[in-house]
């Protein structure tokens, strides 16, 4: 048996009453600030290796973004050879983007890097993931820069290299073995796409194709929201953006759903100053309420001498200049022009039932 000592107890209760005097004052505990880990002085950017600026936690290929490196997802991807693809943005402390229109690329601050990884699930023998490379568009004073890392075959890291390649390969996709040569960019390849005028420019980015929500490690959230959150963006968006349809949703309009894929896979070039701006049609969606933009019976610019009588001849694809090219894989006539080497066959056939649903009949 335990023996409790008087003493020992007045002290105790002593100490009880002076923590419950009137003279204590609570100090609250103040959690310190997250800082990003990442590694990114713009003075030496792009770096030599993809790991040296510390976007992942743990093994690389898996793609686990650290705090800051925020996820996300556009309403429609632009089309590459059947690649899934993880999107992050990453920014600077102290900087956010602004809204300049629901068509319009977010006024990215300087310091930020937009980050996109191609991937295939099922690369056949082995049947494993395989992270092909990483492309970054990186924001400087002088503006976007690019570097395209390519991995190695160990899936420990990536090195860049803007000399443009080739790699061959197949993978299992929905019961489906499929092959490719696909096509590492170079950098001019990438300018080619990302500009108007000579200026790069990001092309996904648009609060029309943002405006969604994704599954973070938080919770699901809008990823606008997520941004300002984060204080990645400035908080004065409209009440009201004019948000895409998904160009596989089944819910939405042909006609949406047309529009917004076109959109994504050929307004980069087909709009204001970019590389097909000499063609008499204007891809993005902004502009494409207009059917003469669209190319419905707009008579070519170019002979390809295989009977196509307007860019989008109402009712009949096989006199249609758009189907035509987004059905073909010739680097003479498809398009996209770079970007892709075989038929986005989904895409391709959306554009088919979209041209047989138009009843114009052209003059």
């Amino acid at each position: 048996m335990f023996l409790r000592s008087p003493l020992l107890l007045w002290a105790l209760a002593s100490l009880f009453l002076l923590s419950c005097s009137e003279d204590d004052s609570y100090v609250p505990v103040v959690e310190p600030e997250q800082v990003s880990p990442v590694v990114f002085d713009l003075a030496t950017v792009p770096y030599q290796n993809l790991s040296q600026y510390n976007f992942f936690d743990g093994a690389m290929a898996e793609m686990n973004p650290v705090y800051g490196v925020m996820p996300y997802e556009l309403i429609n991807p632009l089309f590459t050879d059947y690649a899934k693809k993880k999107r992050f943005v990453w920014m600077p402390s102290d900087v956010s983007a602004s809204f300049s229109g629901d068509h319009m690329v977010l006024n990215f601050p300087v310091g930020t890097v937009l980050i996109k990884n191609f991937y295939y699930n099922n690369v056949l023998p082995s049947g494993d993931t395989r992270v092909i490379e990483t492309r970054l568009m990186i924001n400087k004073p002088e503006g976007w820069v690019f570097a395209n890392y390519v991995w190695n075959e160990e899936q420990t890291d990536a090195v860049m290299d803007l000399n443009g390649s080739f790699l061959s390969f197949e993978w299992e996709d929905t019961g489906i073995t499929r092959s490719v040569n696909y096509r590492i960019p170079a950098g001019p390849e990438c300018h080619t796409c990302h500009k108007i005028g000579e200026m790069p420019i990001p092309i996904g980015p648009k609060p029309q194709n943002f405006n969604k929500s994704y599954n973070f490690k938080d919770g699901a959230m809008n990823q606008l929201q997520k941004m300002i959150d984060l204080g990645y963006l400035d908080d004065n968006l409209p009440d009201d953006i004019n948000t895409l349809s998904a160009w596989n949703d089944p819910n939405a309009s042909l006609n949406d759903r047309a529009r917004a894929y076109i959109d994504i896979n050929c307004a980069h070039c087909h709009q204001e100053e970019a590389h097909c701006a000499y063609r008499p049609v204007r891809f993005n969606y902004d502009a494409t309420g207009d059917d003469g933009n669209l190319g419905v019976c707009v008579e070519p610019d170019t002979d390809l001498g295989v009977g196509l009588t307007h860019i989008v001849s109402p009712s009949n694809n096989f006199r249609s200049v758009m189907y035509y090219r987004i059905n073909s894989t010739d680097e003479a006539v498809r398009m996209p022009l770079l970007g892709r080497t075989i038929i986005h066959e989904e895409g391709a056939e959306l554009i088919f039932e979209w041209i047989n649903s138009i009843n114009t009949t052209c003059e």
